[in-house]
């Protein structure tokens, strides 16, 4: 973990360093306030859309997966954009946009499938109907403890 935190701020301070000799240094802090103020305006926009999908879904009785998956990968680009740099910036973006957002949950839930991570909520109902029984309980019929009926389940 500590590698990864690591790699993480050198590329950012590569980023950040190559953006500044670009532009400066005035320009590059307006770019990196500018695109933590449009990603969370953007985060907060697409969030929303997200569990008013979400919503409708339950309302309608319809399995959550894509809109629990698109909530969970909204959450994800706005954790990247408000880590300070220009790449999580960038890849939270483009996390937040939808037709790439649309491509990255099409992997997930490929990907969860493939690990049985996923399951079918399929429900399957069996008609019946209970019968009263009017006749005495009779000594060759099974029954369980303290003569009532045996009760199968499964």
């Amino acid at each position: 973990m500590a590698v990864v935190i690591l790699l993480y701020l050198v590329v950012e301070v590569a980023a950040i360093w190559a953006v500044a000799s670009l532009v400066g240094a005035l320009w590059t802090i307006v770019l990196l306030i500018g695109g933590a103020v449009a990603g969370s305006w953007l985060a907060r926009r697409e969030g929303g859309k997200a569990i008013r999908a979400l919503l409708d879904a339950a309302r309608s009785g319809r399995s959550g997966h894509q809109e629990i998956t698109d909530g969970m990968l909204v959450t994800l680009g706005g954790l990247l954009i408000f880590l300070p740099g220009f790449v999580t910036d960038v890849l939270g973006l483009l996390v937040l946009l939808p037709p790439t957002r649309t491509v990255l949950r099409k992997a997930w839930l490929r990907r969860m499938a493939r690990t049985g991570r996923v399951r079918s909520h399929r429900t399957v109902v069996i008609d019946g109907e209970v019968v009263e029984s009017t006749e005495a309980p009779r000594s060759d019929k099974p029954t369980g403890p303290d003569d009532q009926p045996r009760v199968i389940e499964g």
